[in-house]
């Protein structure tokens, strides 16, 4: 929003600093992280009292994850809440890019807060029917697309592979599709792997740092050229999206921290999935996105593995799913399983960069 004040009233030549995406990504990573360590506190007091036994634990977990009954869960509100500030403030309203991106992640969070506001009040883990929510997500999803189809009238609907030169294939208005099942794949992907004290906050940070570079580069003509990867128009602007993502994550991670003080729930992890899904669609980086969140594809694939053989078989592959409790019932640690998962988000974010210049 200052960047939109000052290009309206002339003042954006005066006050250079502003000009410069880099500097409003840094004061956006800032800035949420900032908010985030200031409300929390007072958020989370808030949620104990709202909730009272805070969010349901599965019965049928591991036994550890008893000792957590009582933490409050919908955190995401104050993901989104620090996020959504420091975007209206740094980032140059006026790109349909971001709106795409907001109207994602708010819409996401949305069905997210009403699926963990189901559980809290019936305690129980159910939540809302998995037809309805997965309904709601396809249909933001897809206004989504299309508005960055719209936007992108060069090469909207062309698809990029890694490590080739060059787009493959024109999918046409197919591509809304294949847009909006990326966009609901990766946030139902962080979804499931959000189990454990911060497991899934540092990969969506990781991610974020990630594709963060990807649109700084992808919206540089230059380097977008020198790189051999597409060049979008003002896309670099969501660059700033990501810092803001990054500062609301590391300030929701400082109470996240093991023994958390309060869970993500539905609320943060489909917004935060839901929107690095959307940024990589926007920068034509759907596959990629693959690849840098792949700790994130396997934890979704372990469950959809789990449910086929075990509905065919009688029999699981897993000790449990997602597979980060399968870890847990191989005796693992909670911290080691989730620092180990780190590292392997960490190397796999490295190898979607890799993609950059391999092609």
């Amino acid at each position: 929003m200052l960047y939109w004040i000052a290009a309206q009233f002339g003042f954006a030549h005066g006050l250079n600093l502003i000009r410069y995406q880099t500097f409003r990504t840094g004061a956006a990573v800032a800035t949420a992280l900032l908010i985030g360590l200031i409300v929390g506190p007072k958020f989370i007091g808030w949620l104990r009292v709202r909730q009272g036994k805070g969010q349901p634990i599965r019965s049928d977990g591991p036994q550890t994850h008893l000792a957590k009954v009582g933490t409050p869960t919908m955190g995401g509100l104050m993901i989104l809440t620090s996020m959504a500030s420091s975007i209206l403030l740094w980032m140059d309203l006026s790109n349909p890019y971001v709106w795409a991106c907001l109207f994602v992640t708010l819409g996401f969070g949305t069905i997210g807060f009403l699926d963990d506001y189901d559980k809290v009040r019936k305690a129980s883990t159910a939540g809302v029917s998995g037809r309805i929510r997965l309904v709601g997500e396809f249909i933001i999803a897809g206004i989504a697309s299309a508005i960055i189809i719209h936007t992108n009238t060069a090469n909207g609907t062309q698809l990029y592979l890694p490590f080739y030169n060059g787009h493959v294939i024109n999918l046409g208005w197919f591509y809304i599709a294949f847009a909006a099942f990326t966009i609901v794949g990766f946030g139902n992907a962080v979804n499931l792997t959000d189990g454990l004290d911060g497991l899934a906050s540092m990969p969506v940070i990781i991610a974020s740092v990630t594709l963060m570079i990807i649109v700084y580069l992808a919206g540089n003509v230059k380097f977008a050229d020198y790189l051999g990867i597409p060049h979008i128009p003002r896309v670099g602007d969501l660059a700033i999206f990501c810092g803001a993502m990054i500062g609301a994550g590391l300030a929701f991670l400082w109470f996240n921290a093991p023994p958390a003080a309060v869970f993500m729930g539905d609320t943060g992890s489909l917004a935060l999935g839901g929107a690095l899904g959307t940024i990589a669609v926007t920068a034509h980086h759907e596959l990629v996105l693959g690849i840098i969140g792949g700790l994130f594809v396997v934890e979704a694939m372990s469950v959809i593995i789990q449910v086929f053989w075990y509905k065919r078989t009688g029999r699981r592959v897993f000790k449990m799913a997602p597979i980060h409790h399968h870890f847990e019932q191989l005796g693992w640690a909670e911290s080691t399983v989730v620092i180990r998962f780190w590292i392997v988000a960490l190397v796999l974010a490295l190898a979607g960069l890799s993609t950059l210049k391999l092609r």
